[in-house]
């Protein structure tokens, strides 16, 4: 490694709370900020999926946060606070002398490609004991183990997955059905084994929890996988719709990388697709799929427009007109009644019956059928493991306290798909399907085990979705009683605030990075601004949160 100091920038061309790109030696690129008095030095990019990171939002207590999906840092030292992000930022010594700032950095690792840094790792596995035992192999998994290791835990660490690969990019799969597992795998299991120190059994199926012997009961000949902390990460097993013709060969749902490639096999061009279900995953496959010359793509949804439910009805109308634009033809405010067999093989699928409000019934011919109308906790092997009577619900929901620690169980965390927690501001008890906040649960109860403290997870849960462009998501509890849309949705260039009980819960953009990556900080830090506010015209990019000066408060 060979240093270098080098001049980047004039002082007075950077003022407190400010960050800016700065070129080092050529390609090289670095992100400065100032805090006060202190100014820190980073990688300039997110290690998430590379997006300039001077684009997106500082605050006050040090944290980063990526204009695009809300991965976060500490502009301090580099480290990871939120998830996405797989990876540390390299963190470079800055000063300040005769009016100029310098930083030291290795030019190599200034270079884009070289944004990440290999984690502190204060802990690799060496210590004694029985260790953590994870069930899952996803997202929360990936995410605990980062966490535990960087927060210094040192014993054992066992994963327990029902995949065949190591946790992967899982939104690349209905984003764009890749299916090539080494380009979706955060770490190879080697990587995870050499570095991490991790024991990652794929292809494992768990099928009970002995709570009075700390054991996990594994596969058919019931070998018995001991543990001090158990942290349960099965997420969800997609539905199916209770109606004649739903397992037949062609009615496919998506969840991992075999599902994938069944889709992505199956919808060539010529062919006649319809898609049950207009929420997130429905939509995202649609979107992935309308370049591929299909004969149709017909989708069937129980609202007056996609995705109503969570972003409203004026979003939703313009998410529904860019898709028409694309050839999608909408059957909304339906129900199927039932999936026809073909003609020529009664296997398979050949067409789907719908029948809309009004009573009227069609039948939409069909090579493939995509079923998108949400998951299932993964929670079958619970229901025959003592102890879990009180707190696995009817759902199969696994009810949690503030620290997603399982009620009433020491030594048992829930996270993920099949968590039920209480929301952050609000208490409101949910459960929440999406990959990224599967990541922070991790993240949160890594570092609780590590540091051997609770700490209640309080990160505002964060989405996004490609539907033609980017759209970004952030928001606390269930439902809303008005929106406030600044912008067109017919042109999907807007800002929409979900207002609940007079108080914003939650704020969905398109085309305006990166107003939600503030806004889920405005929500942590509770300085969201009014309704009034914002129906007067304020500016959530205008409040200040990131001076010192600022009144930020930092969260527990």
């Amino acid at each position: 490694m060979s240093l270098k100091t080098i001049a980047v920038l004039d002082e007075s061309e950077l003022k407190d709370g400010e960050m800016k790109q700065v070129d080092f030696e050529g390609e090289g690129k670095v992100l400065v900020s100032r805090l006060g008095d202190k100014i820190h030095a980073t990688s300039a990019f997110c290690t998430h999926y590379g997006a300039p990171l001077a684009k997106g939002v500082l605050t006050a207590d040090g944290r980063v946060v990526c204009p695009w999906h809300g991965a976060c840092f500490s502009v301090c030292t580099g480290d990871i606070e939120d998830a996405p992000a797989p990876s540390a930022l390299h963190s470079f010594k800055a000063h300040v002398e005769n009016g100029k700032i310098y930083v030291t950095a290795d030019a190599e690792s200034t270079l884009k490609k070289n944004m990440s840094r290999h984690p502190k790792l204060l802990a690799t596995g060496a210590g004694s004991g029985k260790g953590v035992v994870i069930v899952g192999g996803g997202s929360g998994a990936y995410h605990c183990i980062e966490s535990l290791r960087e927060h210094g835990f040192n014993g054992p660490i066992t994963v327990l997955s029902r995949e065949t690969y190591s946790p992967i990019d899982r939104t690349k799969l209905s984003k764009a059905l890749v299916t090539d597992t080494a380009k979706l795998e955060w770490r190879p299991a080697a990587e995870l084994k050499a570095k991490y120190g991790v024991d990652l059994r794929t292809g494992t199926e768990v099928t009970a929890v002995d709570l009075a012997s700390k054991a996990v009961v594994v596969g058919p000949n019931q070998e018995r996988v001991t543990y001090d902390t158990l942290i349960l990460a099965t997420g969800g097993v997609p539905r199916r719709l209770p109606i004649d013709g739903k397992d037949l060969a062609n009615v496919l749902t998506l969840r991992g990388v075999e599902d994938a490639k069944k889709i992505d096999a199956a919808v060539k061009e010529g062919k006649r697709l319809v898609v049950i279900g207009s929420s997130f995953i429905s939509m995202e496959l649609v979107a992935a799929v309308t370049q591929r010359k299909l004969a149709s793509i017909d989708v069937v949804g129980q609202e007056e427009f996609p995705f109503e439910l969570v972003l409203g009805r004026e979003v939703g109308a313009g998410l529904k007109k860019f898709h028409e634009s694309k050839g999608v033809k909408f059957h909304m405010k339906s129900k199927v009644g039932k999936i026809i067999p073909s003609d020529s093989n009664p296997s398979l699928a050949g067409a789907v019956v719908v029948t809309y409000e009004s009573g009227e019934s069609v039948t939409l011919p069909a090579d493939v059928v995509l079923m998108g109308v949400g998951v299932a906790p993964a929670t079958e092997y619970l229901k025959a493991s003592k102890g879990f009577e009180e707190v696995v619900d009817r759902s199969g929901a696994v009810h949690v306290d503030e620290f997603l620690q399982v009620k009433g169980l020491k030594d048992v965390y829930a996270i993920g798909d099949i968590a039920m927690y209480p929301q952050p501001g609000t208490g409101e008890l949910r459960r929440i399907e999406h990959w990224n906040v599967a990541g922070n649960h991790g993240r949160a109860v890594g570092k609780t085990i590590a540091e051997g403290k609770g700490q209640p997870f309080v990160k505002v849960p964060v989405f996004w979705s490609a539907q033609g462009q980017q759209l970004r998501y952030c928001g606390v509890g269930a439902g809303f009683d008005d929106v406030i849309i600044n912008g067109s949705t017919d042109e999907m260039k807007f800002v929409a605030y979900y207002v609940k009980d007079n108080k914003v819960v939650a704020v969905a953009s398109m085309q305006r990075d990166p107003v939600v990556s503030k806004a889920s900080e405005l929500l942590r830090l509770g300085l969201m601004p009014s309704p009034a506010e914002l129906r007067a015209g304020k500016d959530l990019l205008s409040v200040d949160i990131q001076t010192v000066g600022a009144k930020v408060k930092v969260a527990a």
